[in-house]
């Protein structure tokens, strides 16, 4: 999420993440100021001082393609170190980014229990901010919906609004124009190899197409295979959500040739410039793409509160706002006890 903030003009002064090799591209990209190593080990009182805290919490446990435990795994749990960082340092906003599955994980417990925590940090507590982001509606080549939270610090009087899109079905920008001229980058552009009956699978599949174009009379054709499978981009329409895990037959696929994307490719379905190097090998490297947060899609969300920390927004009679607001509220409400209740 950092690059997008970066592009806005945010200072980044420290970072955590716990992969070996997503520190070493941190530090190839933005320097040394990225800690490695388990947040459950940090002592959140000697990071710096801070406005704002970025980051997400691990999404695989929340994951609608992968059937997870949400907040019943260790994993999932994770996000209770965000809540300690920001009770720690009492920013004035912070912004955590999840995967769509977050909102109905643990039948809505999961984003429930979330809200409260942040909500009852310290004294003053957060407004909490929640919309569903499209970022395919933002610029980016690739349909990806992911969950962005806000928390606004209780004093301030700042209304976050969620930016309105600047792309519609119809103008998205697509796969095919994102990957020209891709094949001059030099950094993190290497071919996979792969085996030839993969090869004359993903051949029977047209642009757009995945597992389930494959004729039922095919040698090829297997039955009970979902639809991410062998899923090939088109070139007029972004590229469907490129993930992070998975084995063989989830890589995405090149519309013209008949093999994998490569990870320079997928970088560009992201949003990331081509300057931009991953540090690690092909699978490494792909894992840290398919986790990113959109470069386009952050700067958005950094656009807007922008406002905040310039101190240019109309401010707001604080009686006035709502302690949750966002565009998922069909998946939460409030009672007159300001508890949250699902619908």
């Amino acid at each position: 999420m950092d690059l997008g903030f970066i592009q806005e003009g945010y200072d980044i002064v420290w970072a955590n993440d716990f992969e070996h090799w997503a520190c070493e591209t941190y530090k190839k990209n933005f320097g040394p100021h990225i800690v490695e190593g388990d947040i459950a080990d940090i002592n959140f009182k000697n990071i710096p001082k801070c406005d704002l805290i970025t980051g997400g919490f691990p999404c695989q446990d929340f994951s609608m393609i992968w059937k997870r435990g949400g907040l019943e795994t260790d994993r999932g749990n994770l996000y209770k170190y965000f809540v300690k960082a920001v009770a720690t340092k009492l920013p004035k906003a912070f912004v955590a980014e999840n995967v769509k599955g977050l909102l109905t994980a643990n039948k809505g417990m999961a984003i429930r229990q979330i809200v409260k925590d942040f909500q009852k940090v310290d004294h003053l507590g957060y407004r909490i901010y929640i919309n569903l982001f499209n970022f395919a509606e933002y610029g980016v080549p690739q349909i990806r919906e992911r969950v962005i939270i806000v928390g606004i610090r209780s004093d301030i009087p700042y209304e976050f609004k969620k930016p309105k899109p600047t792309h519609y079905e119809g103008n998205y920008a697509t796969a095919g124009e994102a990957l020209k001229g891709v094949e001059k980058v030099p950094y993190n552009n290497e071919h996979m190899q792969i085996h030839d009956r993969t090869i004359k699978i993903i051949s029977l599949i047209p642009p757009g197409g995945n597992f389930t174009d494959i004729p039922q009379d095919s040698p090829y054709y297997v039955k009970g295979m979902i639809s991410h499978v062998y899923r090939r981009i088109h070139p007029n329409k972004p590229s469907k959500t490129i993930i992070a895990g998975g084995g063989g037959g989830t890589w995405g696929y090149h519309h013209i040739e008949p093999r994998p994307l490569t990870n320079r490719e997928r970088a560009r379905l992201f949003g990331f410039p081509d300057d931009f190097i991953f540090e690690g090998n092909i699978s490494q490297v792909r894992k840290q793409i398919g986790n990113a947060v959109p470069p386009p899609g952050a700067r958005v969300v950094a656009k807007e509160l922008r406002k905040l920390f310039a101190g240019d927004f109309e401010k707001a009679d604080l009686k006035s706002l709502k302690p949750l607001s966002g565009d998922v509220l069909n998946y939460v409400s409030f009672e007159e006890t300001n508890q949250l209740n699902f619908i």
